[in-house]
């Protein structure tokens, strides 16, 4: 069964909580990964590890060109649960 967005968007917000320790309500879907969350490459990288796991989904090549915003993020995610 295909997660709803919210379902989603709380589990990506686990996933960068548990990477960067920026608290799950302070992840919403029109924030950027990098401007306004402050998330550098190296827990970039992480987290997109994360998402594949988390979601089994297939995560693209340029993970982190695709998953630049929040939103994006959960669109893309919820779209590849097919």
């Amino acid at each position: 069964m295909a997660l709803s967005e919210r379902e989603i968007l709380e589990g990506l917000a686990e996933i960068v909580n548990e990477e960067t320790g920026i608290p799950t309500h302070a992840v919403r879907l029109g924030q950027r990964f990098a401007e306004d969350l402050a998330i550098d490459g190296s827990q970039m990288a992480a987290i997109i590890q994360h998402i594949g796991d988390k979601f089994r989904v297939t995560v693209p090549a340029d993970g982190a060109e695709t998953f630049k915003k929040i939103g994006d993020t959960v669109a893309y995610i919820q779209a590849a649960q097919g």
